[in-house]
């Protein structure tokens, strides 16, 4: 029986796509417990937080190529994600099937290298830059995802975590789906294009498919001829607007806007969804569910580079009223304020400011090492922090210093840089935390482990203080996390357990491993 006749058999086509996934399932069993094996080792060298991803996005109505400027702008998003990035361009005059895309593991500048840029020709793109909180570390789950079908093409890029993914996934797996990644920006992906084949327009679609899915996500869709970017109802991932010319850009970060010579325009709201099309205006339609916004704290205590601007809010002012209220609340007599490089300085410098106490630079961070080979022993991965951080004996010598940092979370990084401070020659070091303890896990795309890693879910502050080797510890009070915003409503669910939204009574992160 000729292939096409046998498919429009429905039994036959049923038991087609068990033997489909069947093979599928049989593959992802060879290469799991490497890629899982992978994953734990990077989780023990690494203990610090990490965020998912990064979107980037552009229309130049003018006709121009804009891989470039992805490039630029992904760079610019570096800090959002390094595990893997991509690039995917089309042209809006062009055949409407035709995407050219390129992803990779590693960094931006790993990845894209001048003559794989100039292959990839179009007006219209996104690029997107990964971390996985949920997912493994596979080119398989790099991003943008590129989708082709009857009614042309759709690529996505995804900053965030939906916490229904199993159940929608289960239900298209009925009906035939077969997923080939392990994210759950494949199934955004795939119910917008569902979506898009009933309705008129990809926004239409964009809105449909956006009531299906629940939890966090800033979305860059590309269609054919429209740029179109999505914010979750509470607004607990980024997205912001930006023109250069007669480009306009779709991205996570105002930084990157600003990276490539564009002006911010504003911040997409959330429960918006904006569409650019050649008109060059930018159409605007809210999703109908309207909650209480949640903003992630975390963008501002540690994620978003310096001189972003969130929600009006910048992040730099945020951290140094962070390091004001941490002197204010927890006041030392101490001779030097110095940060953890990069993301405790600037609350440094707010403690020095408010405490009177000299703020000074005490490491020395080497910038070449980039990604850390995974070393294999607990003895290498405890040497790590003097790889990557040398103390400035003479700065630190016979002095009592406030040392400051965003979070801990499992305690061995910080009491590594107690340790190598006092063997510098400090007489005392008091820890200050810019962010309450971690008791509760996250579902939102900020990668928390689970509550048995977190230091805090099983130690007291003091115990903690004892632990890590400091003279004295004081984090920030959960009261106090609202000086750093204002007004801004945000999610402090990793402190307090009180989420925006129902939350499975389960971990969600690697569900839809197979």
């Amino acid at each position: 029986m000729p292939y096409a006749q046998c498919l429009k058999d429905t039994e036959v086509r049923k038991y087609y796509f068990i033997l489909v996934s069947l093979e599928k399932s049989i593959y992802n069993v060879r290469i799991k417990n490497t890629e899982r094996n992978q994953r734990a080792m990077t989780t023990l060298y690494n203990s610090g937080l990490r965020e998912e991803c990064g979107v980037f996005g552009i229309y130049d109505l003018d006709g121009n190529d804009v891989s470039t400027t992805i490039y630029y702008g992904l760079e610019a998003l570096q800090h959002r994600g390094q595990e893997s990035c991509g690039i995917a361009v089309s042209d809006t005059q062009g055949p409407k099937g035709r995407v050219h895309s390129c992803k990779g593991l590693g960094l931006v500048n790993e990845v894209f290298k001048e003559s794989k840029l100039q292959e990839l020709k179009g007006n219209i793109g996104i690029g997107h830059v990964r971390y996985s909180t949920s997912g493994s570390t596979s080119i398989d789950n790099a991003q943008p995802l590129v989708l082709n079908y009857i009614k042309g093409s759709l690529a996505l890029a995804h900053n965030g975590n939906l916490i229904n993914a199993m159940e929608l996934r289960e239900q298209m797996e009925y009906g035939g789906a077969i997923f080939h990644t392990s994210i759950d920006s494949e199934i955004i992906a795939y119910c917008i294009a569902r979506e898009r084949v009933r309705s008129k327009t990809v926004e239409e679609a964009v809105l449909e498919a956006s009531k299906k899915i629940k939890g966090a996500y800033g979305l860059g869709v590309m269609s054919p001829r429209k740029l179109v970017g999505v914010r979750d109802p509470y607004g607990l991932k980024p997205l912001c607007i930006g023109r250069r010319g007669n480009s306009f850009i779709i991205t996570s970060e105002s930084c990157a806007i600003s990276s490539i010579g564009a002006q911010f325009i504003r911040d997409v709201e959330p429960g918006e969804i904006v569409t650019i099309t050649k008109d060059g205006e930018i159409h605007s339609q809210f999703l109908p569910e309207k909650p209480q916004h949640a903003h992630c704290i975390f963008e501002y205590i540690y994620f978003a580079r310096l001189d972003s601007c969130l929600d009006k809010v910048s992040v730099y002012e945020s951290r140094i009223r962070a390091g004001a209220a941490l002197a204010e609340t927890y006041p030392v007599e101490a001779d030097l304020v110095v940060g953890v490089p990069d993301s405790g300085l600037t609350a440094a410098k707010g403690y020095s400011e408010a405490s009177g106490i000299p703020f000074g630079l005490a490491f020395h961070k080497n910038s070449y090492i980039g990604r850390t080979f995974i070393k294999p022993s607990q003895k290498e991965r405890e040497s790590s922090v003097k790889i990557k951080l040398s103390v400035l004996d003479s700065v630190v010598r016979g002095k009592r210093i406030v040392l400051v940092d965003d979070s801990i979370v499992r305690g061995t990084t910080i009491a590594n840089i107690i340790k190598m401070m006092k063997n510098a020659g400090a007489t005392e070091v008091h820890v200050r935390i810019s962010s309450p303890p971690f008791l509760y896990p996250c579902y939102f795309g900020t990668d928390v482990p689970s509550n048995k890693q977190l230091i805090a879910s099983s130690h007291s502050p003091q115990e903690i203080c004892q632990l890590i080797g400091a003279d004295s510890l004081g984090y920030m009070p959960i009261g106090e996390l609202q000086k750093m915003v204002g007004d801004l409503p945000v999610c402090k669910a990793c402190f307090n357990n009180q989420y925006p939204m129902d939350v499975p009574d389960h971990e969600i992160r690697n569900l839809l491993e197979i």
